[in-house]
């Protein structure tokens, strides 16, 4: 069976829709689902529509974003529409349980043992929208009272405020725990007099088995006075590490181990990173304590917590019951784990960079905010990416592309374009004469001409030039038509200089760069890519540009005519 013109229109419409709702290449089979289910004059001829569309997928897979957007406006405007007006009910950010008057108070509380990651922007973002939603007030808390195993950087503190307002997400209150250690020492001695807290001096094994046999260990009863001796004591540094514990009295035979008389303090002698801190104090309070009493203390109203910490609730509950304090309304959410990072923590990470695996904080290889900020991932780009997410308990398994798929909607009109040619190769072009070719700076937006000088050779990337022979016909963008003379050396002769002949004998079209030239070292998550781009990319310092046929990047800084960029994306 023959297709008919307006069977191919049909393909291509729905080929430049599924390409511009995605922002990539499209896919054969979403394409062949939309016919299909449109068409069924077709559906009989199965074998021969599946060859029509993989031939129109390519043919518009050779295309740029910009490109299918503007094809898809002219083929389909109907089709812009639908994509912009589909409803997403099952994104964004469901209602808070909110009383009415209630003064909405959240936190995002992050150890600042390294900088703010991507699963901590969900943190900050999430948290100060919800503030905004109901205009609440959106806490920063340091959770710093780990000296040792995980121990504080002190310029992640800067850090973290610095990303939150990059994020637009300037807490109204930033609290920092180590600067608070006597309330929770203060809280810690009520409870002892109390009878709901003890000091235990069992080893961690010894404890263990106490607690799995669902048997009290033998301090756990002694009167409070006896405790509290022991408790100053403690925060007198007569005890050394490991040697005392300060435990809350829960249900011992409780049927979750995990509840079991829980510890709230331990005799750490590691001096805090914190010159005003420094050895100031060896008793540290455990995050479920110190979380349990910043939270009442700030008066929080609602909290947003991983599922995993579902424990960590029940804990702390014990000690928000002995004090008859109101628990804060509570959502959890589950993991997120990104494809392209895997499996990481700050302290992995932090080792990393200590042994030189990476450059610093900012490698664009991590997943940290500083490191996406350096390749141009812009912040609405971020926050829209987390917002949409929502909060939800499943665990969420997604691409970094979907992130690049924002970002790029935002710097695709701004970006001007330039040509960059990675791993270099000399063409000589014969039979031409010394011309200036003016590419657009911008496909679509009215911005103007960029002017090339073009002698007698230019240079196209490595990986152009390996796939021609003898013979080939190919289009330098924006300049003319040749033809490949020879390989070694490499030269080729101009032939004219028709677009319509480009079109009809479908000729490939690459990019080049005269002799007057830049030396570009592109940075990425996939390593160094060196290469040639055109001089005017040296006056884009801290700019977002795109170089044709090969991403997006941001002008890092310029010296000597060798520039230093950073990949974003495609």
């Amino acid at each position: 069976m023959t297709l008919t013109k307006d069977d191919i229109k049909t393909i291509e419409k729905f080929a430049f829709q599924n390409a511009v709702k995605y922002g990539q290449a499209p896919q054969v089979g979403a394409v062949m689902g939309k016919v299909m289910g449109t068409c069924p004059h077709l559906r009989q001829h199965a074998k021969d529509v599946s060859a029509a569309v993989k031939n129109v997928v390519e043919e518009v897979a050779a295309g740029t974003p910009e490109q299918w957007q503007a094809r898809l406006e002219e083929l389909a405007p109907e089709l812009i529409e639908e994509l912009n007006t589909k409803k997403e009910s099952n994104k964004g950010l469901k209602p808070l349980d909110v009383e009415e008057g209630q003064k909405v108070v959240m936190r995002f509380a992050p150890n600042p043992n390294g900088p703010a990651t991507l699963g901590s922007a969900r943190g900050i973002v999430i948290n100060s929208e919800y503030v905004k939603k109901y205009g609440g007030t959106f806490i920063i808390r340091f959770d710093d009272t780990d000296p040792q195993t995980k121990r504080p950087m002190l310029k992640a503190y800067d850090w973290y405020l610095d990303d939150c307002e990059w994020l637009g997400a300037k807490p109204d209150r930033v609290v920092i725990a180590s600067d608070r250690m006597p309330l929770y020492y203060e809280y810690a001695e009520k409870l002892i007099e109390m009878g709901k807290a003890y000091v235990c001096f069992c080893t961690a094994e010894e404890f263990k088995k106490f607690k799995d046999s669902s048997t009290p260990c033998p301090h756990r009863e002694l009167p409070s006075e006896e405790h509290l001796k022991h408790w100053h004591k403690m925060l007198e540094g007569e005890y050394e590490d490991r040697t005392a514990v300060l435990r809350i009295k829960t249900d011992i035979q409780h049927k979750d181990p995990a509840l079991r008389d829980f510890g709230a303090f331990r005799i750490v002698k590691t001096p805090h990173p914190r010159k005003e801190i420094g050895d100031k104090y060896v008793v540290w309070p455990l995050l479920d304590f110190e979380g349990a009493i910043e939270d009442h203390e700030l008066g929080m109203t609602h909290i947003i917590r991983g599922k995993d910490l579902m424990d960590s609730e029940k804990r702390q509950k014990y000690i928000y019951d002995y004090f008859g304090w109101e628990y804060p309304k509570t959502t959890h959410w589950g993991r997120i784990k990104i494809h392209e990072f895997g499996k990481f923590s700050t302290s992995s990470l932090r080792k990393a960079i200590e042994e030189g695996v990476y450059s610093g904080w900012d490698d664009p290889r991590l997943p940290t905010l500083r490191a996406l900020r350096r390749r141009g991932i812009l912040p609405q780009a971020i926050r829209k990416f987390m917002i949409e997410m929502g909060v939800g308990e499943t665990d969420v398994s997604i691409s970094m592309e979907s992130l690049y798929a924002e970002n790029r909607k935002l710097i695709d009109p701004i970006a001007n374009r330039y040509f960059f040619v990675p791993e270099p190769v000399e063409m000589q072009i014969e039979n031409s004469e010394a011309c200036v070719a003016k590419p657009r700076l911008h496909p679509i937006e009215d911005r103007g001409y960029r002017t090339i000088k073009v002698g007698s050779m230019v240079y196209v990337s490595g990986n152009d030039a390996e796939g021609l022979k003898e013979g080939d016909r190919v289009r330098l963008k924006d300049l003319f038509n040749v033809e490949v003379v020879s390989i070694n050396p490499f030269v080729a002769k101009y032939i004219g200089d028709s677009v319509e002949e480009i079109k009809k004998s479908r000729l490939p079209i690459i990019q080049w760069v005269g002799e007057e030239y830049v030396r570009v070292e592109v940075r990425s998550p996939d390593g160094i890519i060196d290469g040639y781009g055109e001089p005017d990319i040296a006056n884009q310092v801290d700019v977002m540009v795109q170089f044709e046929r090969f991403g997006f990047c941001r002008i890092e800084s310029v010296k000597d005519k060798n520039v230093v960029a950073y990949f974003a994306h495609k």
